[in-house]
């Protein structure tokens, strides 16, 4: 996916997660091993959110493999340890992946898809 695509596809994410009611606190955050797409909050939780835009569902879950996850991981350490003041809320780590139908996107948000 090329970079222009991608941040297109994590623009959409951010506004329908501002529409489902959550505050981004950060986008494209590199830190530790990896990158945090969409870091945000909503109520007690915070969401470490990665954006996959894949032709179907099932590529989408498939890009999350066991070293994503840990990269994901330690990226998520590092921001904690730059933002200690969000130490206190619960965390999960989610994934929106965004598909095409068509000309239109569908979006989907899977909540806590790792620990």
């Amino acid at each position: 996916m090329s970079t222009e695509k991608g941040r297109q596809a994590e623009g959409k994410a951010a506004r329908h997660l501002r529409l489902k009611g959550y505050q981004i606190l950060d986008r494209n955050a590199r830190l530790g091993r990896g990158e945090l797409d969409i870091v945000a909050k909503r109520r007690d939780v915070l969401a470490f959110i990665e954006v996959k835009l894949r032709p179907n569902r099932e590529q989408g879950l498939l890009a999350v493999h066991a070293d994503k996850q840990q990269r994901l991981r330690s990226a998520a350490s590092a921001w904690f340890a730059k933002h200690p003041d969000y130490q206190h809320l619960q965390c999960r780590f989610d994934l929106i992946i965004l598909t095409h139908i068509g000309i239109r996107s569908r979006i989907e948000h899977l909540q806590d898809v790792f620990r």
